[in-house]
């Protein structure tokens, strides 16, 4: 007896829910992103020649803007809240008056001690504020520490 075969039958798949599973993730991800903050201080950086890299964690910031306000802030938010409290805790920093800076670095290096110090001064900044923010970090034992600055490239004809 002969077999009879029966037709093949395509199989088509609708690609309505996956589309819509694809623009619900979509949504999802774009409502809740969160974007980068604000930044609390605008700084200006001076120019220089080097061309060292930052470390990207355990960092300590010290801001000194155009009018020479100095702030202090920190790449950890567990940090600013051990800090500053609660409240600022996702703040990028807070601004901090000279005489209270050197007790405020002491209690971040005790909190943190591989707490790397980074001191970001706007050029057009009082040389005299950058000079006591030096003094108080020598004071405090932290003699090491980095400047940020604009890498400059020499021109040659």
């Amino acid at each position: 007896m002969p077999r009879i075969k029966k037709k093949r039958v395509s199989v088509r798949i609708d690609m309505t829910p996956l589309v819509d599973v694809a623009f619900l993730l979509l949504t999802f991800f774009m409502l809740t992103t969160q974007f980068k903050p604000a930044e609390e201080v605008e700084v200006i950086f001076p120019y220089s020649h080097s061309e060292i890299k930052l470390p990207e964690s355990n960092t300590m910031t010290l801001y000194v803007n155009k009018d020479s306000k100095v702030y202090l802030g920190f790449d950890s938010q567990i940090m600013m809240e051990k800090m500053f409290g609660q409240t600022n805790k996702l703040r990028q920093a807070i601004e901090v008056k000279t005489d209270e800076l050197g007790d405020m670095l002491i209690k971040a290096r005790i909190s943190n001690p591989k707490l790397i110090t980074i001191v970001k001064a706007d050029a057009d900044s009082e040389y005299g504020t950058v000079s006591d923010i030096i003094d108080i970090l020598q004071k405090v034992q932290i003699t090491r520490f980095n400047m940020v600055t604009n890498f400059k490239v020499d021109k040659k004809s």
